[in-house]
């Protein structure tokens, strides 16, 4: 990775433009060629240095609710459990842990009232009843950044 990656890594990250042609202003910014930011970004993700380019939004200010649920579901069920909660579109993280309560879960929803229902929904398709909705109470990180 040489000089160039890291102004390009730290701008990426801090200031992205939202522009018809992002990868071009980024270019004109590094004073370097548009295919040159595409080829950068590319080998780094092939490195695994990227995972994703993305925004990150303020789900509230946009009228959606947030939860992480934990769910205590018995072995036989377990398969059936995760293919539904994996079947709900607000569904972003999904995974076993080594507890009583051994399925974890984090669900976004536009409204308190989806919540609900979507949490019903899954109790009432799989049967199982002990989920947990752990709603967060302050926001302690929104923005995680890396100087290069």
């Amino acid at each position: 990775m040489d000089d160039t990656d890291k102004k390009l890594l730290n701008l990426i990250q801090e200031d992205f433009p939202i522009t018809a042609a992002p990868f071009s202003e980024v270019a004109d910014r590094l004073g370097i060629g548009e295919a040159e930011v595409r080829e950068r970004i590319g080998r780094l993700k092939e490195e695994g240095i990227i995972r994703r380019i993305g925004a990150v939004f303020d789900l509230r200010k946009l009228g959606f609710t947030s939860t992480l649920c934990a769910a205590r579901v018995p072995e036989e069920k377990m398969a059936a459990f995760v293919g539904t909660v994996n079947a709900c579109p607000g569904v972003t993280h999904n995974y076993r842990r080594e507890h009583d309560y051994n399925i974890w879960f984090t669900l976004i929803v536009p409204g308190e009232e989806e919540l609900a229902a979507t949490l019903a929904e899954i109790k009432q398709k799989t049967g199982i009843d002990d989920i947990l909705s752990l709603r967060a109470t302050r926001t302690f990180k929104i923005n995680a950044r890396f100087d290069v």
